[in-house]
């Protein structure tokens, strides 16, 4: 199984090679390949990982880190398969072949840095594989080369980078509490670490945990350091908007995790997850908030999810052994039904020409596929049964009330329920209003068939994972759980 790892962390770099190598369409069939093996091999950690931990040299995995593999992998994946449907519109410009290299390259180094996060076994390592993340993205983010994509480019690296300048200070603190113990020598491993907790300096963990969660919490769009999310989702390709939201978030939470570990072996759980709490909270509600009255498709889908990422927070605040899982499932389930929503929203701007909610009007008529499955993305945003959200919610929920955060709890259902009633709003008018008359028919039909493949493996994982997930999943999220120190 190491040589699985190995394989992981340098099968996307031999996509980012043809990238710079070859021409498009062998470019589009190599990333094709080298997703999904990344996804079959992130498949075959599963079992093993579920059972016990895998490291070699600098890499390492742990349930943890293989949840947060799985979920980088399938939107990995999925995205490939979506973006030769959704750069085919683009074939015929003149610029196209260097256009396609840019963007090749750029997706591809994406996935391998989001990759490598949860596989380095280490926080220094992992704020360096962070901070990739960002330079990537935000090249990727302003790759159209328009005024507005720019402009989001530029805001998401100056917010960013400050995150990460905060999150860099959060591990030389860390550090330092850990040479106490470890001596000056030791390497930020995640397992030493853990192991010399009781014994760790008290203050310096509590301030590093307060900035880990303000730097990488910029990175997983945590108010109030989100700024950036709205903008650089709306403006970013399709496919890159999907990565950025379904699995950059997730990834640069499981950071925030690995020192939520620590935290709560050196100075107990309270602390912790007091700090959570207080941000998943303010994060719900001004997503919520926002979601009741906006009008470009994709900043909508950027409001859902800083609300996803703080269910999150508030899931890993609550402890409880059934929460935890629940939040794992949850990184699952947002993943997944999050590209399926941007890869919705994406046909539906290629077909109509523009991301203004007021100006999309009867989408089952004209995209017969993509519009119904982008219906059923929503509903599983907004945690309907039977798909995976619903479990998950309703595991973090029972957690809570299990844990004795009733009162929390029950703030978590009223918001999610205020920001279901905004995407509820936006999707029926979307979907099922029919176009206004005497307006130009845009064309019925699909795109591309492969801007629906992936969005129907998609819906049918996030019924799966709704219904009945494999033995072998539910092993490894209740492994993660543990390792969380749910209940502890």
């Amino acid at each position: 199984m190491t040589v699985v790892l190995v394989l992981l962390a340098l099968v996307p770099l031999l996509a980012a090679l043809a990238a710079i190598t070859a021409r498009p369409r062998l470019t589009q069939a190599v990333t094709c390949c080298c997703a999904l093996t990344c996804l079959g091999l992130a498949f075959c950690l599963v079992p093993s990982a579920g059972r016990r931990n895998l490291d070699i040299g600098i890499l390492r995995v742990d349930a943890l880190s293989a949840v947060f593999l799985l979920a980088t992998a399938f939107v990995y994946a999925m995205c490939a398969v979506f973006s030769i449907g959704y750069l085919r519109h683009d074939e015929t410009a003149p610029d196209f072949p260097r256009y396609a290299r840019r963007f090749y390259l750029g997706f591809n180094l994406f996935a391998w840095s989001m990759l490598c996060a949860p596989l380095v076994n280490g926080l220094a390592l992992l704020w360096v594989a962070i901070e990739i993340t960002t330079v990537v993205s935000a090249l990727l983010v302003a790759v159209e080369n328009t005024e507005g994509a720019t402009e989001a480019a530029w805001k998401y690296v100056l917010i960013a980078s400050a995150g990460l300048g905060v999150a860099l200070l959060a591990t030389i603190f860390l550090y330092y509490a850990g040479a106490q113990v470890l001596g000056e020598t030791y390497d930020l491993a995640f397992q030493p670490l853990l192991h010399a907790g009781h014994r760790l300096p008290e203050t310096p963990v509590r301030l590093a945990f307060v900035l880990a969660v303000l730097g990488f919490g910029t990175k997983v769009g945590l108010v109030p350091v989100h700024t950036w999310l709205p903008d650089a989702h709306a403006e970013a390709p399709t496919p890159v908007s999907a990565m950025l939201s379904g699995s950059l978030l997730a990834v640069s939470f499981y950071a925030v995790l690995r020192y939520l570990q620590i935290t709560n072996a050196a100075v107990g759980p309270h602390f912790a997850r007091t700090v959570l709490l207080v941000f998943g909270i303010a994060s719900l509600l001004l997503a919520a908030l926002y979601l009741l009255d906006q009008h470009d498709i994709k900043r909508m889908l950027a409001y859902s999810s800083i609300e996803h990422m703080g269910i999150l927070a508030i899931g890993a605040s609550f402890g409880a052994p059934l929460a935890s899982a629940g939040v794992l499932l949850h990184i699952l389930g947002h993943a997944v039904a999050k590209a399926n929503a941007f890869m919705g929203a994406g046909a539906l701007v290629r077909r109509y020409r523009t991301k203004e909610l007021d100006k999309l009007r009867g989408g089952a008529d004209l995209l017969p596929w993509s519009a119904p499955l982008f219906l059923l993305a929503l509903l599983a945003l907004s945690a309907m049964p039977p798909f995976a959200i619903f479990r998950s919610e309703f595991q973090i929920v029972a957690g809570g009330l299990q844990s004795g955060h009733e009162g929390p709890a029950a703030v978590l259902v009223v918001l999610v329920t205020v920001a279901f009633l905004g995407l509820a709003l936006a999707v029926t008018r979307i979907v099922l209003t029919p176009a206004p008359q005497g307006e130009g028919d845009p064309g019925r039909g699909e795109t591309s068939v492969w801007m629906v493949v992936p969005a129907l493996a998609g819906a049918t994982v996030l019924i799966v994972l709704g219904l009945h997930p494999p033995a072998d999943l539910t092993q490894l999220l209740l492994r993660g759980a543990a390792e969380l120190g749910g209940g502890a």
